[in-house]
C-alpha cells in the first residue's frame, strides 16, 4: 500500500490485526511517466511487491504511534507558541517598547508585569517608581535601562487589543503544552527504563528522550535492519547537516511514515 497523507491510516487500522501490511513510500514505487490512473498504480505496486521490489516503511506498534501523534502535536503547539511570541514582540516594537533589547527574556516575570502595567496606563500617567517595583532581583542592575526603554511608549488601541489576545493565547498554549507533556509521561511509563537509559546521554532530558522514543520505538533491531536511525539523524550532527555542507549529494532518505 502506498502512503498518501493520512488516507492510508483507516485502511491500515482495519487490516492491522489480520494481515501483514507493507506500507511503501511513493518515491520508491513511482510508476513510469505516462497515462496514470489509480487502477494502473495499484497494478504497478502489486507487481513490485510480488517481485520483492517494494520497500516497506517502518510502522511502529500502536502504543508508539499514539505517542508519536502526541509528541508531534506538542511540536506544533511549540511552533504556535513561538509565532505568538514573535507577534507580541512586533507589537512591542511598533509601540516603542524596547524591553526586549534590555532584558534577556522579554517574556519573563519582570517583562510580563511591566507590560501589564503599560497596557493599563499611558506614557503620561506612567509612574517610574511603580514600574521599578515590578523589576525582579536578577534585573535590578538594569533598572535605569528598562525605564529608558519604555519612555515615550505609545500603545495604540489596535496594538493593545492584539497584545491582549496574543498574551491570552500564549497562556492557553502553555497550558496545552503542559497537558500534552503530562499525557506523554503517562503513556511512556511502561517503557520508563528506556527513557532513563536514553536520558544518560549528554544533553538529553526525560522529555526529549520520550519524544525520541515516540519516533523510534524501543526495538532497535528493526531500526538497524532498515537503517532508519542514520538518515533520521542528519540534522543532529553538523557534519551531516546539508545547511552546513551544501555539497552533500541529494540521496533519497529512508521514509519514516
Amino acid at each position: 500500500m502506498e502512503s498518501t497523507g493520512k488516507y492510508w491510516i483507516p485502511i491500515f487500522n482495519y487490516f492491522e490485526n489480520d494481515i501483514d501490511v507493507c506500507l511503501t513510500h511513493p518515491k520508491y514505487v513511482k510508476a513510469i511517466k505516462g497515462k496514470k490512473t489509480d487502477k494502473k498504480d495499484s497494478k504497478w505496486i502489486a507487481d513490485l511487491y510480488k517481485f520483492d521490489l517494494a520497500r516497506c516503511s517502518f510502522i511502529p506498534p500502536k502504543d508508539f504511534r499514539q505517542l508519536r501523534e502526541l509528541s508531534r502535536y506538542r511540536f506544533k503547539l511549540v511552533c504556535m507558541k513561538s509565532s505568538e511570541k514573535n507577534r507580541i514582540q512586533n507589537c512591542m516594537t511598533v509601540s516603542n517598547v524596547g524591553i526586549a533589547s534590555v532584558l534577556s527574556d522579554p517574556f519573563g516575570k519582570t517583562a510580563t508585569e511591566i507590560m501589564s502595567y503599560l497596557l493599563e496606563h499611558t506614557a503620561d500617567s506612567m509612574d517610574e517608581k511603580a514600574v521599578r517595583k515590578f523589576i525582579k532581583k536578577g534585573a535590578k542592575s538594569k533598572s535605569d535601562e528598562i525605564i529608558e526603554a519604555i519612555k515615550g511608549y505609545s500603545i495604540e488601541t489596535d496594538q493593545a487589543k492584539k497584545l491582549e489576545l496574543a498574551r491570552g493565547h500564549l497562556e492557553y498554549l502553555d497550558d496545552m503544552i503542559t497537558q500534552t507533556e503530562v499525557e506523554l509521561y503517562v503513556r511512556i511509563k511502561p517503557y520508563y527504563e528506556f527513557v532513563e537509559f536514553v536520558s544518560t546521554m549528554p544533553g538529553m532530558t526525560e522529555l526529549s528522550s520520550t519524544i525520541v522514543l515516540a519516533e523510534t520505538g524501543v526495538d532497535m533491531d528493526i531500526l538497524m535492519m532498515q537503517n532508519i536511525c542514520v538518515p533520521g539523524a542528519d540534522f543532529l550532527l553538523p557534519t551531516m547537516n546539508p545547511l552546513v555542507r551544501k555539497s552533500l549529494s541529494a540521496l533519497p532518505k529512508q521514509a519514516i511514515t
